[in-house]
Protein backbone atom coordinates (compact mmCIF):
# COMPACT_ATOMS: atom_id res chain seq x y z
CA UNK A 1 0.00 0.00 0.00
CA UNK A 2 1.16 3.37 -1.07
CA UNK A 3 -0.83 6.56 0.25
CA UNK A 4 0.22 10.01 -1.47
CA UNK A 5 -0.29 13.45 0.17
CA UNK A 6 -2.45 15.91 -1.43
CA UNK A 7 0.63 18.25 -1.98
CA UNK A 8 -0.29 20.36 -5.72
CA UNK A 9 -2.41 22.94 -4.92
CA UNK A 10 -5.98 23.25 -7.14
CA UNK A 11 -4.92 24.44 -11.00
CA UNK A 12 -7.20 26.81 -12.80
CA UNK A 13 -8.01 24.82 -16.54
CA UNK A 14 -6.16 26.65 -19.14
CA UNK A 15 -8.01 28.39 -21.55
CA UNK A 16 -7.03 26.96 -24.07
CA UNK A 17 -8.76 24.33 -22.99
CA UNK A 18 -12.02 25.60 -21.40
CA UNK A 19 -14.30 28.00 -21.63
CA UNK A 20 -15.13 29.52 -18.07
CA UNK A 21 -13.70 28.82 -15.02
CA UNK A 22 -12.82 25.60 -14.21
CA UNK A 23 -10.51 23.77 -11.10
CA UNK A 24 -8.90 20.85 -11.60
CA UNK A 25 -7.75 18.56 -8.86
CA UNK A 26 -5.23 15.95 -9.58
CA UNK A 27 -5.36 12.68 -8.17
CA UNK A 28 -2.38 10.59 -10.51
CA UNK A 29 -0.58 11.23 -13.71
CA UNK A 30 0.22 7.86 -15.32
CA UNK A 31 3.49 6.33 -14.55
CA UNK A 32 6.09 2.87 -14.67
CA UNK A 33 3.66 1.35 -12.36
CA UNK A 34 0.08 2.59 -14.18
CA UNK A 35 -1.27 4.18 -17.35
CA UNK A 36 -3.84 5.52 -15.69
CA UNK A 37 -4.39 9.42 -15.16
CA UNK A 38 -7.31 10.86 -12.80
CA UNK A 39 -8.20 14.06 -11.65
CA UNK A 40 -11.13 15.55 -9.77
CA UNK A 41 -12.66 18.58 -12.48
CA UNK A 42 -15.22 21.47 -11.04
CA UNK A 43 -17.46 23.50 -13.59
CA UNK A 44 -18.43 26.48 -12.63
CA UNK A 45 -22.07 27.12 -14.53
CA UNK A 46 -21.71 27.47 -18.43
CA UNK A 47 -17.79 26.32 -18.05
CA UNK A 48 -16.93 23.56 -20.07
CA UNK A 49 -14.21 21.69 -21.74
CA UNK A 50 -13.19 22.24 -25.64
CA UNK A 51 -13.77 19.40 -28.22
CA UNK A 52 -10.80 16.63 -27.31
CA UNK A 53 -10.22 12.97 -27.48
CA UNK A 54 -8.73 10.56 -25.73
CA UNK A 55 -6.48 7.03 -27.63
CA UNK A 56 -7.90 4.95 -24.92
CA UNK A 57 -11.40 6.31 -24.11
CA UNK A 58 -12.28 8.24 -20.85
CA UNK A 59 -14.67 7.84 -17.99
CA UNK A 60 -16.29 10.55 -16.43
CA UNK A 61 -17.94 9.84 -12.78
CA UNK A 62 -20.37 12.55 -11.89
CA UNK A 63 -19.55 13.97 -7.89
CA UNK A 64 -22.10 16.46 -7.83
CA UNK A 65 -24.55 19.31 -9.48
CA UNK A 66 -25.71 19.46 -13.04
CA UNK A 67 -23.67 18.91 -16.49
CA UNK A 68 -24.15 18.07 -20.23
CA UNK A 69 -21.92 15.84 -22.39
CA UNK A 70 -21.58 15.53 -26.41
CA UNK A 71 -20.16 13.82 -28.63
CA UNK A 72 -19.55 15.25 -32.00
CA UNK A 73 -22.96 15.10 -33.86
CA UNK A 74 -24.65 14.32 -31.18
CA UNK A 75 -26.85 16.75 -28.96
CA UNK A 76 -25.87 17.61 -25.08
CA UNK A 77 -27.04 14.90 -22.67
CA UNK A 78 -27.88 15.85 -19.16
CA UNK A 79 -25.51 14.28 -16.69
CA UNK A 80 -26.28 14.12 -12.72
CA UNK A 81 -24.18 12.51 -9.37
CA UNK A 82 -23.57 9.08 -9.61
CA UNK A 83 -24.00 9.08 -13.55
CA UNK A 84 -21.06 7.20 -15.13
CA UNK A 85 -20.27 8.45 -18.79
CA UNK A 86 -17.84 6.01 -20.99
CA UNK A 87 -16.40 7.70 -23.97
CA UNK A 88 -15.14 5.42 -26.58
CA UNK A 89 -11.47 5.59 -27.95
CA UNK A 90 -10.83 8.70 -30.33
CA UNK A 91 -14.22 9.79 -29.48
CA UNK A 92 -14.29 13.88 -30.23
CA UNK A 93 -16.47 14.71 -26.90
CA UNK A 94 -16.85 17.70 -24.46
CA UNK A 95 -18.77 17.90 -21.15
CA UNK A 96 -19.40 20.63 -18.73
CA UNK A 97 -21.69 22.69 -16.39
CA UNK A 98 -25.37 23.40 -16.96
CA UNK A 99 -25.36 27.32 -17.59
CA UNK A 100 -27.09 27.90 -13.99
CA UNK A 101 -25.75 24.94 -12.09
CA UNK A 102 -21.80 23.93 -10.62
CA UNK A 103 -20.94 20.62 -12.06
CA UNK A 104 -17.76 18.13 -10.95
CA UNK A 105 -16.50 14.78 -12.39
CA UNK A 106 -14.09 12.20 -11.73
CA UNK A 107 -12.34 12.02 -14.95
CA UNK A 108 -10.34 9.04 -15.47
CA UNK A 109 -8.05 7.85 -18.85
CA UNK A 110 -5.59 5.82 -19.76
CA UNK A 111 -2.19 7.05 -21.66
CA UNK A 112 -1.34 5.10 -25.14
CA UNK A 113 1.98 3.74 -25.48
CA UNK A 114 3.38 7.45 -26.43
CA UNK A 115 2.05 8.88 -23.03
CA UNK A 116 -1.04 10.66 -24.53
CA UNK A 117 -3.94 10.97 -22.44
CA UNK A 118 -5.73 13.57 -24.22
CA UNK A 119 -5.66 15.50 -27.65
CA UNK A 120 -7.59 18.78 -27.39
CA UNK A 121 -9.39 20.58 -30.22
CA UNK A 122 -11.36 23.35 -31.02
CA UNK A 123 -13.45 25.57 -28.18
CA UNK A 124 -17.34 24.57 -28.11
CA UNK A 125 -19.13 27.71 -29.74
CA UNK A 126 -22.30 29.25 -27.50
CA UNK A 127 -24.72 26.88 -30.41
CA UNK A 128 -23.19 23.59 -29.79
CA UNK A 129 -23.37 24.07 -25.96
CA UNK A 130 -27.19 25.25 -25.79
CA UNK A 131 -28.19 23.23 -28.78
CA UNK A 132 -31.08 20.88 -27.63
CA UNK A 133 -31.03 22.00 -24.09
CA UNK A 134 -33.11 24.76 -21.62
CA UNK A 135 -31.12 27.34 -20.72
Amino acid sequence: MRIDHATTATARGPESSFTGTVFIDGIRNPDARSAIGCAHVRFTPGARTAWHSHPRGQTLYVTDGVGYVARRGSAPTEIRPGDVVVIEPGEEHWHGAAPTRFMAHVAMQEADADGEVVTWLEHVTDDEYTAGVSV
